[in-house]
Parts: C-alpha cells; structure tokens; sequence
C-alpha cells in the first residue's frame, strides 16, 4: 500500500472515530485507526496530519447528513450562536471552532470565547435565562507547561462551551493545535454579517430573526418543580396505602429503573406520570400533560395519557375496543411495563432517593455512552 494511500485510509477511519463520537481529540483518534488498519508500526511522521482528518470529518459530515442537511444545521447552530453572544455582550464574546468554519457534524459544540475577571458573573448571567450550566477548570500540560482552562458548559439546544479568558487577553491571536496558525474568530456583528451574506438576507432581518428565537427552556428544573408539590398530595388510602403522591411517584420510579434502566423516555414517564395531582386531581391526566407540553417526546407523553387505562388492561376492566386500540401501538408493550411499576410502587416504608437524585440519573443518561 502506498504512503498517501495508507494516509488517507487512516484519516478516512479517525474521521469516523471522530464522527460517531467514538474519540474526542485527533491524537487519540488517528492512534486507533492507525492500529485498525495496519498491523505493524507506523511512523509518526506517517500518520496524516490533524488538518486532513478535519477535511475527513467534514466530509463524512455531508455524506451521511446530505449537503442540505449539513447546511441546515450550521445555520441554525450559527444562529443559536448569535443569539448567545447578544446575550453575553458585556463578556466580548468571539465565536471560534466548527460552527464558524463550517466544519460541524453531529455532536458538535458551540465554542464561544468570552473575556471577563470573573466566571461566577459569566454563570449567573446563563443561569438567569433559565439555564443550569456547569463551570469546569481543566488542566493541560503541553510542552512541560502547565495551564488551567476555565470552561462553562451550557445545555441548550445545541451544546455550547464557554471558555473564559482574562480581560487582557482581548486581543490575543489564539492559534489553532492542529496547524498553528491563528484561530478564526468572529465578534457577533461579523457573524451576523456572514449569516447575511450566506442567506441572502439584509443584516437587519438575520438580527431581527435572531432575537426572537425563544429563550432557552430547562425542562430539568420544571419537572423538579412539577414535582416538588405531590408531596402535599395526599392519596386516598384504601388505592394509595403508601401515602403522598410525590413518595408513590418516587417508588414507581425505582421500579421502573430496575426494568429499563437506560430508558429516558420510560423513566420519565414512571416519574411524571402523576404530576397533575397537584394541578386539578379531577383531570390529573389531562393537566400533567397540558404542564408538560412541549417538554417530553411522544412516547413519553403517550405512556403517560394512557397510564390510566393500562390499570383496565390489567384488571380486564377495559373494553375489548379500548383494548384493541392499545395493541395496535408500538409502545404497547412499554405501557404494560409502566403499569406494573404503577401498581407495585404503593407500598410503605420502602427506601427510595429523592427527586433531585431520581432527575440526576435520568440526565445523566444523556452524557453516559457519549
């Protein structure tokens, strides 16, 4: 095999170990694929180089989204971009990585630099539209020098990272780790102005259309607050012997990890099933799912409208139209699963964690296979 015919089968593989997220950093990634594809040594110097792994990425990028998709992504990532760096204008907020080059594949960050003596103040302005963030400081020793990076992690609709530099190092040409030289960056009029030229559109009208995207929505802390009241719901004793509807809630919960402990759309539904107790207890049903609206994907919201009824599929109380109905859902089975927890999960004196640990693992359920 020739020498660019081996490089490009190994920039060609990392370039998948990159895309289905596999691997994170390029040095880690050409390593693997350099083992897959040959079985002896190579060179260092061999290896391709991080610059023609990007281009692999970018690549693979349009051959499994399509170029239309590819573009629809980058635009509305390069918008939800803009949106952020409006709000953080008092940090100086440049735009740098995939998004401003055109090289995002799914799983991509937005990678925004902002410049500021104090990152709690970077922090407090996300949390107060609504978002928890997570402030990290990273350690890097490169060419025996040891710096610490603070970064803040933002869950919206597309990941985004902050990385916070002090005011002084405003106009500091950063450089890229994959070719030196110096890192693209763009000041939020920039990137308006590129959006601008891309679509087609007056600078006016990509700003307009820019804030008035939504405010981002932490659906975390409204289930924690959708929660918190069942438990000044107390429950008829003969049906609920357990008690309040925030400790049965829990209970099911538990079960329900222990059935599908990996199953985010199903451990939400064993854990909200019954939020609308504390809304209007005649129609809990109807106002659990009216609060959560637009917060839970179908099959979460159809195990919970139809949670009510399973207790008929499992009592034989329900009638054979009813019961026809349901079996010809895809989720049918899942809903037998939740109304087994349903039922089981009324007992007293069981130990069971609190909302905050119940929602903590179901989160975490997002970032645990990467």
């Amino acid at each position: 095999m020739s020498l660019s015919k081996l490089r490009r089968k190994i920039a060609w593989e990392a370039a998948r170990l990159l895309y289905s997220r596999e691997e994170s950093e390029y040095f880690q990634a050409k390593r693997k694929a350099a083992r897959r594809i040959v079985t002896g040594w190579v060179r260092p110097a061999d290896l391709p180089s991080n610059a023609e792994i990007r281009d692999e990425v970018r690549l693979f990028a349009r051959l499994i989204e399509g170029n239309q998709g590819h573009e629809d992504r980058l635009l509305a990532m390069r918008q939800r971009a803009c949106w952020w760096m409006e709000q953080l204008a008092m940090f100086h907020p440049r735009l740098i990585g995939s998004v401003l080059t055109g090289h995002v594949r799914d799983g991509s960050d937005i990678d925004i630099h902002v410049f500021t003596g104090n990152p709690s103040a970077v922090a407090r302005k996300v949390e107060d539209h609504g978002l928890e963030c997570e402030l990290e400081r990273k350690r890097i020793v490169k060419d025996g020098e040891c710096r610490v990076f603070t970064h803040i992690h933002i869950r919206d609709t597309y990941p985004i990272e902050l990385t916070i530099y002090h005011p002084s190092l405003l106009g500091h040409r950063f450089r890229s780790s994959i070719d030196g030289k110096p890192i693209p960056r763009a000041t939020t009029t920039e990137l308006i102005r590129m959006i601008a030229l891309e679509t087609e559109q007056s600078e006016s009208n990509v700003r307009k259309s820019v804030m008035e995207q939504e405010n981002p929505v932490d659906r975390w802390r409204i289930y924690d607050a959708l929660l918190v009241p069942l438990e000044r719901v107390q429950q008829h004793p003969k049906y609920h012997p357990e008690g309040d509807a925030l400790y049965h809630s829990l209970q099911v919960f538990e079960l329900a990890r222990e059935a599908m402990p990996y199953d985010e759309e199903f451990l939400l539904a064993a854990l909200l099933h019954d939020i609308g107790k504390a809304i209007d207890p005649e129609d809990h049903v109807g106002a659990g799912l009216e609060a959560l609206d637009g917060l839970i994907t179908p099959r979460t919201e159809w195990l919970i409208a139809n949670h009510m009824l399973a207790h008929g599929l499992r009592d034989g109380s329900l009638g054979a139209r009813a019961r026809r109905r349901l079996r010809q859902q895809p989720w049918y089975e899942d809903l037998l699963e939740l109304a087994a927890c349903d039922a089981a999960g009324r007992e007293r004196g069981v130990t069971v964690d609190d909302s905050d640990a119940a929602l903590d693992y179901i989160r975490s359920l997002e970032t645990m296979f990467d």
